[in-house]
Protein backbone atom coordinates (compact mmCIF):
# COMPACT_ATOMS: atom_id res chain seq x y z
CA UNK A 1 0.00 0.00 0.00
CA UNK A 2 1.33 3.40 -0.93
CA UNK A 3 2.91 5.25 1.93
CA UNK A 4 3.04 2.22 4.19
CA UNK A 5 6.06 0.22 5.33
CA UNK A 6 6.54 -2.50 7.86
CA UNK A 7 8.52 -1.61 10.96
CA UNK A 8 10.34 -4.70 12.21
CA UNK A 9 12.37 -4.45 15.40
CA UNK A 10 14.21 -6.91 17.56
CA UNK A 11 13.91 -6.28 21.30
CA UNK A 12 16.97 -4.59 22.72
CA UNK A 13 18.04 -5.59 26.19
CA UNK A 14 20.19 -3.46 28.44
CA UNK A 15 23.49 -4.93 27.29
CA UNK A 16 23.08 -5.96 23.66
CA UNK A 17 21.39 -3.66 21.14
CA UNK A 18 20.47 -5.04 17.75
CA UNK A 19 18.75 -3.13 15.03
CA UNK A 20 16.09 -4.57 12.81
CA UNK A 21 15.19 -3.29 9.37
CA UNK A 22 12.32 -2.31 7.14
CA UNK A 23 11.15 -5.02 4.81
CA UNK A 24 10.82 -2.36 2.11
CA UNK A 25 13.03 0.67 1.67
CA UNK A 26 12.11 1.72 -1.86
CA UNK A 27 9.79 4.51 -0.78
CA UNK A 28 12.49 6.02 1.45
CA UNK A 29 15.02 6.32 -1.36
CA UNK A 30 14.44 8.91 -4.04
CA UNK A 31 18.02 9.30 -5.17
CA UNK A 32 18.56 6.23 -7.30
CA UNK A 33 21.49 4.00 -6.49
CA UNK A 34 22.88 5.02 -3.11
CA UNK A 35 24.93 1.87 -2.68
CA UNK A 36 27.82 3.23 -4.69
CA UNK A 37 27.72 6.46 -2.68
CA UNK A 38 27.66 4.49 0.53
CA UNK A 39 30.72 2.53 -0.54
CA UNK A 40 32.72 5.64 -1.36
CA UNK A 41 31.77 7.34 1.89
CA UNK A 42 32.54 4.16 3.76
CA UNK A 43 36.10 4.20 2.42
CA UNK A 44 36.77 7.83 3.26
CA UNK A 45 35.15 8.57 6.62
CA UNK A 46 36.52 7.35 9.96
CA UNK A 47 34.10 5.74 12.40
CA UNK A 48 33.69 8.72 14.72
CA UNK A 49 32.79 11.12 11.89
CA UNK A 50 30.44 8.59 10.27
CA UNK A 51 28.74 8.09 13.64
CA UNK A 52 28.06 11.82 13.95
CA UNK A 53 26.64 12.02 10.43
CA UNK A 54 24.35 9.03 10.90
CA UNK A 55 23.15 10.38 14.25
CA UNK A 56 21.51 13.32 12.45
CA UNK A 57 19.36 11.07 10.27
CA UNK A 58 15.67 10.46 10.97
CA UNK A 59 14.98 7.32 12.98
CA UNK A 60 13.69 5.42 9.94
CA UNK A 61 16.84 6.24 7.96
CA UNK A 62 19.06 5.09 10.85
CA UNK A 63 17.44 1.67 10.82
CA UNK A 64 17.83 1.55 7.06
CA UNK A 65 21.50 2.56 7.34
CA UNK A 66 22.06 -0.32 9.77
CA UNK A 67 21.24 -2.78 7.00
CA UNK A 68 23.67 -1.32 4.44
CA UNK A 69 26.71 -3.30 5.58
CA UNK A 70 28.28 -4.92 8.61
CA UNK A 71 30.33 -1.84 9.49
CA UNK A 72 27.32 0.48 9.47
CA UNK A 73 25.30 -2.02 11.48
CA UNK A 74 28.03 -2.12 14.15
CA UNK A 75 28.23 1.67 14.20
CA UNK A 76 24.52 2.31 14.74
CA UNK A 77 24.47 -0.47 17.36
CA UNK A 78 27.33 0.98 19.39
CA UNK A 79 26.99 2.83 22.70
CA UNK A 80 29.05 5.70 21.32
CA UNK A 81 26.57 6.15 18.49
CA UNK A 82 23.70 6.23 20.99
CA UNK A 83 25.57 8.93 22.91
CA UNK A 84 25.99 10.97 19.72
CA UNK A 85 22.32 10.43 18.87
CA UNK A 86 21.24 11.71 22.29
CA UNK A 87 23.06 15.00 21.70
CA UNK A 88 21.51 15.92 18.37
CA UNK A 89 18.26 17.78 17.88
CA UNK A 90 15.15 15.95 19.03
CA UNK A 91 13.22 13.92 16.50
CA UNK A 92 9.74 15.05 15.54
CA UNK A 93 7.12 13.07 17.51
CA UNK A 94 5.50 10.07 15.88
CA UNK A 95 1.81 9.27 16.26
CA UNK A 96 0.78 5.71 17.09
CA UNK A 97 -2.77 4.88 15.97
CA UNK A 98 -4.68 1.79 17.00
CA UNK A 99 -8.25 0.57 16.74
CA UNK A 100 -10.83 -1.49 18.62
CA UNK A 101 -10.85 -4.07 15.83
CA UNK A 102 -8.64 -6.99 16.92
CA UNK A 103 -7.91 -7.98 13.32
CA UNK A 104 -6.49 -4.60 12.36
CA UNK A 105 -2.83 -3.70 12.46
CA UNK A 106 -1.66 -0.65 14.37
CA UNK A 107 0.29 2.06 12.58
CA UNK A 108 2.81 4.76 13.46
CA UNK A 109 3.08 8.03 11.54
CA UNK A 110 6.49 9.62 10.92
CA UNK A 111 5.96 13.37 10.23
CA UNK A 112 9.52 13.87 9.01
CA UNK A 113 9.21 11.44 6.10
CA UNK A 114 5.39 11.63 6.07
CA UNK A 115 5.12 7.83 6.14
CA UNK A 116 2.93 5.33 7.98
CA UNK A 117 4.58 2.14 9.26
CA UNK A 118 2.96 -1.09 10.38
CA UNK A 119 3.79 -0.99 14.08
CA UNK A 120 3.02 -3.42 16.89
CA UNK A 121 3.04 -2.85 20.63
CA UNK A 122 1.72 -5.35 23.18
CA UNK A 123 -0.66 -4.45 26.01
CA UNK A 124 -2.31 -1.66 24.01
CA UNK A 125 -6.10 -1.47 24.15
CA UNK A 126 -8.41 1.40 23.24
CA UNK A 127 -9.44 1.86 26.86
CA UNK A 128 -6.03 1.67 28.54
CA UNK A 129 -4.32 4.69 30.11
CA UNK A 130 -1.36 6.00 28.13
CA UNK A 131 1.26 8.69 28.77
CA UNK A 132 4.57 9.49 27.07
CA UNK A 133 7.69 11.59 27.62
CA UNK A 134 11.13 11.81 26.01
CA UNK A 135 11.01 8.45 24.23
CA UNK A 136 9.27 6.42 26.94
CA UNK A 137 5.60 5.46 27.05
CA UNK A 138 3.63 4.28 30.08
CA UNK A 139 0.59 1.96 29.85
CA UNK A 140 -1.89 1.10 32.60
CA UNK A 141 -4.72 -1.34 32.08
CA UNK A 142 -8.25 -0.09 32.60
CA UNK A 143 -9.58 -3.29 34.19
CA UNK A 144 -7.54 -3.78 37.36
CA UNK A 145 -5.50 -0.53 37.05
CA UNK A 146 -2.67 -2.40 38.73
CA UNK A 147 -0.68 -3.57 35.69
CA UNK A 148 1.62 -0.78 34.58
CA UNK A 149 4.35 -0.99 31.95
CA UNK A 150 6.94 1.46 30.67
CA UNK A 151 8.48 0.91 27.25
CA UNK A 152 10.49 2.45 24.47
CA UNK A 153 8.26 1.88 21.41
CA UNK A 154 11.18 2.10 18.97
CA UNK A 155 13.50 -0.40 20.65
CA UNK A 156 10.64 -2.44 22.20
CA UNK A 157 12.32 -2.47 25.63
CA UNK A 158 9.70 -3.07 28.33
CA UNK A 159 9.60 -2.94 32.10
CA UNK A 160 6.68 -3.98 34.28
CA UNK A 161 6.41 -1.77 37.35
CA UNK A 162 5.37 -2.77 40.82
CA UNK A 163 1.68 -2.38 41.48
CA UNK A 164 0.58 1.18 42.27
CA UNK A 165 -0.79 1.71 45.78
CA UNK A 166 -4.30 2.74 46.67
CA UNK A 167 -7.61 1.42 45.45
CA UNK A 168 -7.43 -0.88 42.44
CA UNK A 169 -10.94 -0.10 41.35
CA UNK A 170 -11.06 3.67 41.58
CA UNK A 171 -13.82 5.32 39.60
CA UNK A 172 -11.36 7.45 37.61
CA UNK A 173 -7.59 7.37 37.06
CA UNK A 174 -5.14 9.63 35.24
CA UNK A 175 -1.61 8.60 34.22
CA UNK A 176 1.36 10.89 33.55
CA UNK A 177 5.10 10.36 33.00
CA UNK A 178 8.09 12.71 32.96
CA UNK A 179 11.59 11.66 31.83
CA UNK A 180 14.78 13.56 32.58
CA UNK A 181 16.50 13.86 29.20
CA UNK A 182 19.99 13.79 30.75
CA UNK A 183 19.83 11.20 33.53
CA UNK A 184 16.93 9.23 31.96
CA UNK A 185 15.37 8.98 35.41
CA UNK A 186 11.60 9.04 35.10
CA UNK A 187 8.67 9.89 37.34
CA UNK A 188 5.19 8.42 36.94
CA UNK A 189 2.08 9.77 38.59
CA UNK A 190 -1.35 8.20 38.96
CA UNK A 191 -4.23 10.39 40.15
CA UNK A 192 -7.05 8.23 41.50
CA UNK A 193 -10.54 9.49 42.16
CA UNK A 194 -13.20 7.61 44.14
CA UNK A 195 -16.68 8.72 45.14
CA UNK A 196 -17.26 8.99 48.88
CA UNK A 197 -19.87 6.30 49.73
CA UNK A 198 -23.35 7.75 49.94
CA UNK A 199 -22.29 11.24 48.84
CA UNK A 200 -22.39 12.01 45.12
CA UNK A 201 -20.77 15.45 45.50
CA UNK A 202 -17.70 14.37 47.51
CA UNK A 203 -14.78 12.54 45.97
CA UNK A 204 -11.52 11.19 47.41
CA UNK A 205 -8.59 12.20 45.20
CA UNK A 206 -5.16 10.64 45.79
CA UNK A 207 -1.84 11.29 44.04
CA UNK A 208 0.59 8.36 43.76
CA UNK A 209 4.18 8.93 42.53
CA UNK A 210 6.67 6.36 41.19
CA UNK A 211 10.43 7.07 41.11
CA UNK A 212 12.49 4.97 38.69
CA UNK A 213 15.62 5.36 40.85
CA UNK A 214 14.09 3.86 43.97
CA UNK A 215 11.51 1.77 42.05
CA UNK A 216 9.02 2.64 44.75
CA UNK A 217 5.65 4.37 44.97
CA UNK A 218 4.75 7.10 47.43
CA UNK A 219 1.37 8.68 48.18
CA UNK A 220 2.16 12.25 49.21
CA UNK A 221 -1.36 13.59 49.20
CA UNK A 222 -4.99 12.57 49.53
CA UNK A 223 -7.86 15.02 49.71
CA UNK A 224 -11.65 15.12 49.61
CA UNK A 225 -13.11 17.38 46.92
CA UNK A 226 -16.62 18.78 47.16
CA UNK A 227 -18.47 19.17 43.89
CA UNK A 228 -15.55 17.99 41.75
CA UNK A 229 -14.06 14.65 40.75
CA UNK A 230 -10.87 13.62 39.02
CA UNK A 231 -10.77 12.19 35.51
CA UNK A 232 -8.39 10.55 33.04
CA UNK A 233 -6.42 13.59 31.86
CA UNK A 234 -3.08 14.63 33.42
CA UNK A 235 0.44 15.70 32.43
CA UNK A 236 3.71 16.73 34.09
CA UNK A 237 5.32 20.01 32.99
CA UNK A 238 8.50 21.41 34.53
CA UNK A 239 8.05 19.45 37.76
CA UNK A 240 4.36 20.34 38.17
CA UNK A 241 1.56 17.80 37.85
CA UNK A 242 -1.55 19.15 36.17
CA UNK A 243 -4.83 17.27 36.01
CA UNK A 244 -8.34 18.15 34.93
CA UNK A 245 -11.24 17.91 37.34
CA UNK A 246 -14.90 17.69 36.42
CA UNK A 247 -18.00 19.18 38.05
CA UNK A 248 -20.33 16.66 39.68
CA UNK A 249 -23.37 18.75 38.84
CA UNK A 250 -23.56 21.53 41.40
CA UNK A 251 -22.15 24.24 39.14
CA UNK A 252 -23.23 26.02 35.97
CA UNK A 253 -22.92 24.02 32.71
CA UNK A 254 -20.23 26.39 31.42
CA UNK A 255 -18.03 25.52 34.42
CA UNK A 256 -17.88 21.76 33.97
CA UNK A 257 -14.07 21.61 33.89
CA UNK A 258 -11.24 22.93 36.02
CA UNK A 259 -7.48 22.45 36.32
CA UNK A 260 -5.47 21.48 39.40
CA UNK A 261 -1.70 22.09 39.69
CA UNK A 262 0.48 20.15 42.14
CA UNK A 263 4.21 20.82 42.54
CA UNK A 264 5.90 17.41 42.71
CA UNK A 265 8.79 18.86 44.73
CA UNK A 266 6.42 19.69 47.59
CA UNK A 267 5.78 16.07 48.47
CA UNK A 268 4.08 15.36 51.78
CA UNK A 269 3.14 19.02 52.19
CA UNK A 270 -0.16 19.94 53.78
CA UNK A 271 -1.19 22.37 51.05
CA UNK A 272 -4.72 21.93 49.75
CA UNK A 273 -5.19 20.93 46.13
CA UNK A 274 -8.34 22.98 45.74
CA UNK A 275 -6.34 26.15 46.42
CA UNK A 276 -4.48 25.56 43.15
CA UNK A 277 -7.70 25.52 41.11
CA UNK A 278 -7.36 27.20 37.69
CA UNK A 279 -10.53 27.91 35.66
CA UNK A 280 -10.63 26.76 32.03
CA UNK A 281 -10.75 29.49 29.35
CA UNK A 282 -14.27 28.72 28.06
CA UNK A 283 -17.02 26.06 28.21
CA UNK A 284 -15.38 22.79 27.12
CA UNK A 285 -16.79 19.50 25.92
CA UNK A 286 -13.44 17.88 26.74
CA UNK A 287 -9.85 18.87 27.39
CA UNK A 288 -6.55 17.22 26.46
CA UNK A 289 -3.37 18.23 28.32
CA UNK A 290 0.15 18.03 26.90
CA UNK A 291 3.70 19.16 27.61
CA UNK A 292 5.20 21.15 24.74
CA UNK A 293 8.78 22.17 25.55
CA UNK A 294 8.04 22.48 29.27
CA UNK A 295 4.85 24.49 28.76
CA UNK A 296 1.34 23.29 29.53
CA UNK A 297 -0.86 23.26 26.44
CA UNK A 298 -4.53 22.29 26.36
CA UNK A 299 -6.53 21.25 23.30
CA UNK A 300 -10.21 21.56 24.05
CA UNK A 301 -13.57 21.04 22.42
CA UNK A 302 -15.39 24.40 22.55
CA UNK A 303 -18.99 24.00 23.68
CA UNK A 304 -21.92 26.07 22.54
CA UNK A 305 -23.04 28.83 24.90
CA UNK A 306 -26.55 27.43 25.23
CA UNK A 307 -25.49 23.75 25.07
CA UNK A 308 -22.04 23.32 26.62
CA UNK A 309 -22.10 19.59 25.82
CA UNK A 310 -22.35 20.21 22.05
CA UNK A 311 -19.04 20.86 20.30
CA UNK A 312 -18.82 23.81 17.89
CA UNK A 313 -15.05 23.94 17.39
CA UNK A 314 -11.62 23.10 18.78
CA UNK A 315 -9.18 25.51 20.42
CA UNK A 316 -5.57 25.40 21.61
CA UNK A 317 -4.44 27.30 24.71
CA UNK A 318 -1.12 27.85 26.49
CA UNK A 319 -1.01 28.36 30.27
CA UNK A 320 1.01 31.40 31.38
CA UNK A 321 1.07 31.46 35.17
CA UNK A 322 -2.63 31.13 35.95
CA UNK A 323 -3.86 32.72 32.73
CA UNK A 324 -4.72 30.98 29.46
CA UNK A 325 -3.42 32.37 26.17
CA UNK A 326 -5.31 31.25 23.08
CA UNK A 327 -2.87 30.00 20.45
CA UNK A 328 -5.18 28.88 17.66
CA UNK A 329 -8.63 27.66 16.71
CA UNK A 330 -9.16 24.90 14.22
CA UNK A 331 -10.35 26.34 10.88
CA UNK A 332 -13.89 25.27 10.02
CA UNK A 333 -12.78 23.39 6.88
CA UNK A 334 -10.61 21.08 8.99
CA UNK A 335 -13.33 20.70 11.62
CA UNK A 336 -15.73 19.65 8.85
CA UNK A 337 -13.07 17.39 7.36
CA UNK A 338 -13.42 14.93 10.22
CA UNK A 339 -17.01 14.28 9.18
CA UNK A 340 -19.14 13.49 12.20
CA UNK A 341 -17.03 14.89 15.04
CA UNK A 342 -17.96 13.81 18.55
CA UNK A 343 -17.79 16.09 21.58
CA UNK A 344 -14.76 14.11 22.80
CA UNK A 345 -11.68 13.25 20.77
CA UNK A 346 -8.06 12.10 21.02
CA UNK A 347 -5.24 14.63 21.05
CA UNK A 348 -1.62 14.54 22.16
CA UNK A 349 1.54 16.41 21.36
CA UNK A 350 5.18 17.07 22.14
CA UNK A 351 7.93 19.36 20.88
CA UNK A 352 6.12 21.65 18.35
CA UNK A 353 3.51 19.22 17.03
CA UNK A 354 -0.05 18.57 18.17
CA UNK A 355 -2.06 15.65 16.79
CA UNK A 356 -5.87 15.62 16.79
CA UNK A 357 -7.95 12.57 15.90
CA UNK A 358 -11.65 11.70 16.00
CA UNK A 359 -12.49 8.45 17.77
CA UNK A 360 -14.80 7.57 14.89
CA UNK A 361 -12.30 7.69 12.01
CA UNK A 362 -8.57 7.24 11.26
CA UNK A 363 -8.13 10.80 9.88
CA UNK A 364 -5.23 12.58 11.61
CA UNK A 365 -4.76 16.35 11.75
CA UNK A 366 -1.42 17.93 12.68
CA UNK A 367 -0.91 21.44 14.08
CA UNK A 368 2.59 22.96 14.07
CA UNK A 369 2.88 25.29 17.07
CA UNK A 370 5.98 26.97 15.70
CA UNK A 371 4.59 27.74 12.24
CA UNK A 372 0.93 28.03 13.39
CA UNK A 373 0.04 25.73 10.50
CA UNK A 374 -2.63 23.04 10.14
CA UNK A 375 -2.29 20.07 7.80
CA UNK A 376 -3.63 16.57 7.34
CA UNK A 377 -1.25 13.67 7.71
CA UNK A 378 -0.82 11.24 4.86
CA UNK A 379 -3.90 9.00 4.83
CA UNK A 380 -3.57 6.16 7.33
CA UNK A 381 -3.61 2.69 5.72
CA UNK A 382 -6.21 1.37 8.18
CA UNK A 383 -9.83 1.41 7.01
CA UNK A 384 -13.06 1.47 8.99
CA UNK A 385 -14.68 -1.98 8.89
CA UNK A 386 -17.90 -1.46 10.84
CA UNK A 387 -19.90 1.60 12.00
CA UNK A 388 -19.03 1.39 15.70
CA UNK A 389 -15.30 0.77 15.19
CA UNK A 390 -13.25 3.14 17.35
CA UNK A 391 -9.81 4.62 16.74
CA UNK A 392 -7.42 6.20 19.18
CA UNK A 393 -3.76 7.05 19.49
CA UNK A 394 -0.95 8.91 21.19
CA UNK A 395 2.28 10.57 20.16
CA UNK A 396 5.78 9.80 21.38
CA UNK A 397 9.27 11.02 20.69
CA UNK A 398 11.27 8.33 18.85
CA UNK A 399 14.50 7.74 20.75
CA UNK A 400 17.10 4.99 20.64
CA UNK A 401 19.18 5.65 23.76
CA UNK A 402 16.50 5.68 26.47
CA UNK A 403 15.45 2.46 28.20
CA UNK A 404 12.86 2.00 30.97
Amino acid sequence: MDGESSWINHCLDETVREFGEFDSFSELNDEGNTEATAVSVDLILPDDLLERILAYLPIASIFRAGSVCKRWHEIVSSNRFLWNFSHVLTQKPWYFMFTSCDESTSYAYDPTLRKWYGFELPNIKPDCFIASSCGLVGFMDNDSRSELYVCNPITKCFRKLVEPPGLKFSDYSALAISVDGISHVYTITVVKSKQVPGNFFQWDIAIHIYDSETRMWTTPLTEVFGGWRGGDESVICDGVLYFLIYSTGNGAPENRHGLIAYNLSSRFSHSLLNRSFIPVPCPLTCGRLMNLKGKLVMVGGIGKQDRADIIKGIGIWLLNGREWQEIARMPHKYFQGFGEFDDVFASSGTDDLIYIQSYGAPALLVFDMNQKQWRWSLKCPVTKRFPLQLFSGFCFEPRLEIAP
